[in-house]
């Protein structure tokens, strides 16, 4: 039997109490902008939305017209429903608040409205990352003050990837469940639920052009799988980098494997290059959820006490007892 994404939600919300009616409605409203998403990335060149804005966003990054297209989206579909106070993205400067013509909620909804997008023209994997929290009791007008707020807080989180299908990939704190968008129905469809990372991997997924940069643990880590069954490790490793978050996540999520975006010495003032509010925080969460770990090397990312909306963090995560492996380096390291 087919159980709808829609399902699947009434039974989170009524017979577990997970969730709230508004924030089912939310997430509803969220799958169907990403089935949107799904199918301006499908039509590519045809829809005349490939190629480079010529804008930069907030962080300094040129624009894909797409990325542009999927942040509108977004913030179009989720704007009128009153389940939100504000929204923030990866590719605005600030946050965005429910104007005054709509009813205010109280949800805040983070997203990276197209992840991946070095990958749009050459018809890769990419995808949409979102995150929601609750607004803070007691205020009436929403700050920016208002989003942050540790990842533990999160109460929805997920992503979805647009590649040879396209999936929704969502958590509530109840486990990580997958749904396939059903082009014939135009819905999304459980295709699989309590997703769980083996603890241990033989995969590995880093940017190695970046070797010569990393910190001294992060080189010890990669060295010892690099010598395989006669090193340290005494098995052969196999590296995986899409440089699409989603679809590396994607990838450890379906079979396992560790996932580095570690700080490195070109800036050393930044301490990593992923955001931790639409990026980290979501996917560290799916991760937990399915029995993995996440850590920036020092701490649990989802500990992490965001300063600023757009702050950034190192980002080590995926199978428990490699992201464990990294993070005692560090720890050693530091002592």
């Amino acid at each position: 039997m087919n159980i709808s994404l829609s399902r699947y939600l009434v039974e989170e919300q009524r017979a577990k109490g997970k969730i709230t009616p508004e924030l089912r409605l939310l997430l509803e409203v969220v799958a169907r902008a990403c089935k949107s998403i799904s199918h301006s990335v499908n039509k590519g060149a045809l829809g005349g939305v490939l190629g480079s804005a010529g804008s930069e966003n907030v962080q300094g990054e040129v624009q894909k017209k797409l990325d542009i297209i999927a942040n509108e989206v977004l913030i179009e579909a989720n704007e009128w429903g009153g389940h939100l106070a504000a929204m923030a993205s990866e590719e605005m400067d600030s946050i965005h608040l429910v104007p005054n013509r709509y009813p205010q909620g109280e949800y805040l909804l983070l997203f990276d409205p197209l992840d991946g997008s070095s990958n749009i023209d050459v018809n890769v994997s990419i995808g949409t990352i979102f995150s929601v929290l609750r607004k803070p009791e007691g205020g009436i007008d929403v700050s920016e003050a208002d989003f942050l707020q540790a990842g533990q807080h999160q109460v929805a989180a997920g992503y979805c990837v647009y590649g040879p299908q396209t999936t929704l990939v969502l958590t509530v704190g109840d486990g990580v469940a997958m749904f396939t968008l059903d082009r014939e129905q135009g819905s999304f469809v459980l295709t699989q639920e309590k997703i769980s990372i083996p603890a241990d991997t033989k995969e590995f997924a880093i940017n190695m052009s970046n070797m010569r940069h990393w910190d001294e643990p992060v080189q010890r880590y990669i060295g010892e799988c690099l010598q395989g069954v006669e090193g340290p490790r005494g098995k052969d490793f196999n590296m995986r980098w899409i440089a699409s978050m989603v679809a590396d996540v994607h990838r450890i999520l379906t079979r396992g494997g560790v996932f580095m975006y570690p700080w490195d010495k070109r800036e050393p003032h930044k301490p990593g290059k992923l955001r931790l509010m639409y990026e980290a925080n979501p996917m560290s969460w799916l991760v937990e959820q399915a029995g993995g770990a996440a850590t920036n090397g020092k701490q649990r990312i989802l500990d992490i006490q965001p300063s600023q909306l757009h702050e950034r963090v190192s980002v080590i995560l995926g199978s428990k007892s490699e992201v464990d492996r990294v993070t005692h380096y560090h720890q050693s390291a530091q002592r």
